[in-house]
């Protein structure tokens, strides 16, 4: 193993181990990070502490002439700073040299979000006459009404669930812990999978896990991905279904329904509230869409009928 290998392989351990990264960021940090490395072998740089601002442009460039995105590639900067800060704390770099340059300019992408109607397409598809419809309409009603990322849904454990407050404890990134709210359809939903559905899915096997899959083990972030994926089709949905999606729907609609911006980023666990504004701009971009469709002077007055 090279040192560079050696260097990724501690970051990656201490992504998974300290800062609680799912096996998806892990991944995309390997597969990117990596990238750089082997980029860094192929031009016989003997040292990571020789690059300098040249040598980075130079790879950058590269991304770019090979058809990379502007956003695909203004990840890979941000986690060549990451990379970098961690390999200052770790003594293999006196200073985070990847710093040096930053990432492109990228245009702001609005997250996608269900309308209220479309979320009410999702949870009529459930069969709550058997397990697994017991369960997904569970999973889809927690995911919507409490905000979860995926990871944090998976790793829920039975005693983590407290219907009679309404309420669940969520591990979050970095092992962060925080309350998610639950509204009534929700525990509605979960009372019913709990005393029915799992007990049936558990086949007396020993878990705690709260979500099971058909044989009684723990459900899989990629099970419940590939179900809510399949339930969109089959609602008719226009976009695809992910459980993220349905995390941008609980902010998008909190806010739309005039909730404080600080409570959003409580509820959904954000360390920044920067990263929560990015809902506001959704909520003002349907504002604006509202007012022009309803209100009668903000369209081209030649449009309207001033006999009326």
């Amino acid at each position: 193993m090279t040192d560079f290998e050696v260097h990724l392989d501690r970051y990656l351990i201490h992504l998974e181990g300290t800062r609680g990264a799912s096996p998806y960021t892990i991944k995309n940090y390997a597969n990117d990070i990596g990238q750089f490395l082997s980029y860094c072998t192929q031009q016989e740089l003997p040292s990571l502490s020789m690059i300098d601002r040249i040598f980075l442009r130079r790879y950058v460039a590269e991304l770019d002439t090979v058809g990379y995105a502007k956003s695909s590639i203004a990840r890979r900067v941000a986690e060549l700073h990451s990379f970098g800060d961690f390999l200052v704390r770790e003594n293999i770099l006196g200073r985070n040299l990847f710093r040096m340059i930053g990432a492109p300019r990228t245009p702001e992408r609005l997250p996608e979000y269900l309308t209220t109607s479309e979320i009410s397409a999702l949870l009529a598809l459930p069969d709550i006459q058997k397990p697994l419809g017991q369960r997904n309409l569970a999973i889809m009603e927690v995911l919507y009404g409490a905000g979860l990322r995926v990871g944090e849904l998976v790793g829920l454990d039975a005693g983590d669930i407290d219907l009679g407050q309404g309420q669940l404890r969520v591990l979050g990134k970095g092992g962060k812990e925080r309350i998610g709210l639950l509204g009534q359809p929700a525990v509605h939903a979960l009372v019913r999978y709990i005393e029915q559905g799992r007990s049936e899915l558990l086949q007396d096997k020993p878990t705690r896990a709260l979500w099971l899959n058909h044989r009684g083990g723990r459900l899989s972030s990629r099970g419940i991905a590939l179900m809510l994926n399949q339930a969109g089709k089959k609602a008719g949905i226009r976009i695809d279904v992910h459980p993220h999606l349905l995390r941008h729907s609980f902010a998008t609609h909190l806010l739309d329904g005039g909730a404080d911006l600080r409570v959003v980023q409580e509820l959904l666990g954000h360390a920044d509230l920067a990263t929560t504004q990015v809902y506001t701009h959704v909520s003002q971009r349907r504002a604006r869409d509202v007012y022009l469709r309803a209100h009668p002077r903000a369209k081209d007055e030649n449009t309207i009928d001033v006999g009326r």
